[in-house]
């Protein structure tokens, strides 16, 4: 095996790994959200707080996800009090969903913690270092066509 075949391996191992971290990363701020919130649906949460209202049409694109799959997440979020549906003034057969102020506040509350416990567990990272990252997550990211 060629050092590029083996750094690839290795690549794809600690993908796996970010991968794994991340699905309990996941798990763990859709908890401190609300007890019930699944952390797909706390993605699409994130999402609709970043983006502002949309659609589930919009939604579902943007995930390239089932329209039923991401009615009953929608639901889900509507059912614990996250997110707000309106009728969309442009169509009347389509309502637009929009996150509430509490989950805004909880998803902001998330953020900070979360971005607190990495500046602590990257405290020896120079800022240098952390670009670096960020450049390299950027490109491999583009690279690979995930926005």
């Amino acid at each position: 095996m060629n050092d590029r075949i083996r750094t690839l391996h290795a690549l794809e191992q600690e993908v796996g790994i970010l991968m794994r971290r991340v699905r309990r990363a996941l798990s763990e701020r859709a908890a401190l959200v609300h007890p019930s919130l699944q952390p797909s649906s706390y993605v699409m949460l994130a999402h609709l707080i970043e983006a502002g209202p949309r659609r589930s049409s919009e939604i579902a694109d943007t995930f390239d996800l089932d329209k039923g799959a991401v009615s009953r997440q929608v639901q889900h979020l509507v059912d614990l009090g996250l997110v707000e549906r309106t009728p969309d003034p442009a169509d009347g057969r389509a309502t637009i969903l929009t996150a509430t102020t509490e989950a805004k506040e909880k998803v902001d509350a998330v953020s900070r913690l979360r971005i607190e416990q990495l500046d602590e567990r990257l405290a020896e990272w120079s800022p240098e270092d952390l670009d670096e990252l960020v450049t390299r997550f950027a490109r491999y990211n583009r690279t690979l066509g995930q926005p």
